[in-house]
């Protein structure tokens, strides 16, 4: 999803507006995590970006996308852009710390 949202929307509130917004980017990420996985895949996996514009657009990981829409919007411009790519997650595994009771 690479979309520019406009902030400034006939009849409607700047507040609501941006709640819209929110509520898009949401319902896109339900809708990609609930596609089915290749196999070996893990888990969906999101690249973001948020912005203004496109060029000013910096990275941020999928639970800040909320907060990075509420900056930007406090910014003097009347655009969101927001760029939320899906990719293939794979899990690593933690290694354990030796027991040092165990010997």
């Amino acid at each position: 999803m690479r979309k520019t949202f406009p902030l400034e929307v006939q009849r409607h509130k700047p507040a609501r507006v941006v709640e819209s917004i929110k509520n898009d980017v949401r319902k896109y990420v339900n809708r990609e995590r609930r596609k089915e996985l290749p196999e070996g895949v893990d888990f969906w996996d999101f690249d973001c970006r948020v912005g203004v514009d496109a060029d000013n657009a910096e990275e941020v990981h999928l639970a800040g996308i909320n907060a990075a829409i509420d900056a930007a919007s406090q910014e003097d411009g009347t655009t969101v852009y927001v760029e939320i790519l899906a990719r293939r997650g794979f899990r690593t595994r933690k290694e354990m710390a030796p027991d040092p009771e165990v010997e």
